[in-house]
């Protein structure tokens, strides 16, 4: 996650110090709320070792997970101000909010493997459709998802970057039996 925040280049995080971002990172996923209760934090592991990570969520959640960053960052003396995050998703979509694989494990195909697991997750949470946004400055993603078939629905800023808003359409929504 620290390797995202670096590359969105958030004038809000430029006066944290590394340290103390990265406490309240780890802090923030040591939460059910990221784990497994309303987004998801999935891994891929070798030799033991977390080198890759996708975290997302439905887009009608996305204030509630916002939050437990926004209250930690309240209780921490190295942030002046809680931070908050803008809007990035939508309804109607599984959000994948982040997508991170250790640089010394890229290449590999886990970003790859990570991405095919994330049907499960939306269609668990009803989803039919995954959205992300992915950095203009990123053409290497931008591949990786237009090779698992992620197309381009629209472009905006977060932060001081612009992103493409990208989508993929997974099937129906599972349905519920009464």
């Amino acid at each position: 996650m620290n390797l995202i925040y670096d590359e969105m280049e958030l004038t809000d995080l430029e006066d944290v110090p590394e340290p103390d971002l990265l406490k309240a990172i780890t802090a923030a996923y040591r939460t059910r709320t990221y784990l497994s209760g309303p987004a998801t934090t999935v891994v891929a592991e070798a030799d033991g070792q977390v080198v890759g990570m996708a975290f997302g969520y439905p887009g009608e959640r996305e204030e509630a997970v916002d939050d437990v960053f926004t209250q930690i960052t309240a209780k921490s003396a190295a942030f002046d101000v809680p931070f908050e995050t803008q809007s990035e998703t939508a309804k109607g979509e599984w959000y994948l909010d982040s997508l991170a694989v250790s640089p010394d494990h890229q290449g590999k195909g886990i970003g790859h493997q990570l991405l095919r697991a994330l049907p499960h997750y939306a269609r668990r949470d009803n989803q039919a459709v995954i959205g992300l946004n992915v950095d203009l400055e990123n053409p290497a993603a931008m591949r990786l998802y237009k090779r698992m078939g992620y197309e381009v629905s629209g472009k905006q800023m977060i932060g001081d970057h612009h992103y493409y808003h990208m989508q993929l359409e997974i099937g129906q929504r599972a349905r519920v039996a009464n």
